[in-house]
């Protein structure tokens, strides 16, 4: 028994004297033999212990008279294959971090902050944390996360975004041909932010983000000159686009 169940006969004698799982048994020279019914409950016994449930309370779980063998083995199944999910994407995450660091494709903080000098970015990111609650960790986390190729590819979705919405200002903000480009500015934001994919829509924050664009000329410069007409049009085009997705 103990060696087709994958554990000791120290074991087996243990929980004999718990009362957990007694033998079908005892042999006058004191051999202990189990049947098909101790087989399907020392199973029940090691599942409840692989989900981490003390013995103690594992005996309380199977002699309870309402105890279900069936609805017990749906539950394993059901907690096990959420352990199985989480281990698989823990190794996917292993296996991308391998990559990015045999390839040397792993973004550096610094490289994420190109062009900024450090104490700006500092101070952008405490002012965004104390201004607006931005959570600046989980999207730092998941730009790095990126590697150098996909982060420059975003870059330059943004850039080709901005400069696509330059050329539409003649265009009232809440056109649809504005709001189609507007629509590809949010997911560039969202992925930025980290939350691409987010069942939240965070209209509120993107809103936020639009008041910013004429409050803080930083958001809005051309070639370090500020653009205040493009910063009220992005504004508008913008809340509006916020507004649709409540």
């Amino acid at each position: 028994m103990a060696a087709l169940a994958g554990v000791s006969v120290r074991t087996l004698h243990l929980y004999d004297q718990m009362g957990l799982l007694k033998p079908a048994i005892r042999t006058e020279k004191n051999y202990r033999l189990y049947g098909k019914a101790e087989a399907l409950r020392l199973q029940q016994i090691l599942f409840y212990k692989e989900l981490q449930v003390p013995l103690r309370e594992i005996a309380e779980i199977l002699d309870d008279p309402q105890f279900n063998p069936l609805s017990a083995l749906e539950l394993h199944k059901k907690e096990l294959q959420q352990q199985k999910d989480r281990l698989e994407t823990l190794l996917q995450t292993i296996d991308k971090t391998i990559n990015h660091l045999k390839n040397k494709t792993m973004l550096s903080t610094e490289e994420l902050y190109a062009g900024l000098p450090r104490e700006t970015a500092e101070a952008w990111q405490q002012e965004a944390k104390e201004k607006w609650g931005f959570d600046f960790e989980r999207s730092q986390n998941y730009l790095l996360n990126k590697s150098k190729p996909e982060f420059e590819s975003l870059k330059e979705q943004a850039k080709a975004n901005q400069i696509k919405l330059l050329s539409l200002m003649g265009e009232e903000p809440t056109s649809e041909q504005v709001q189609k480009v507007i629509a590809k500015h949010y997911l560039i934001i969202r992925e930025f932010w980290g939350t691409a994919g987010s069942p939240d829509k965070q209209a509120e924050a993107y809103a936020g983000l639009a008041d910013l664009y004429v409050t803080d000329e930083r958001y809005t410069s051309q070639q370090g000159q500020p653009n205040p007409a493009f910063a009220q049009f992005l504004n508008k085009a913008m809340k509006h686009y916020a507004k649709k997705l409540k």
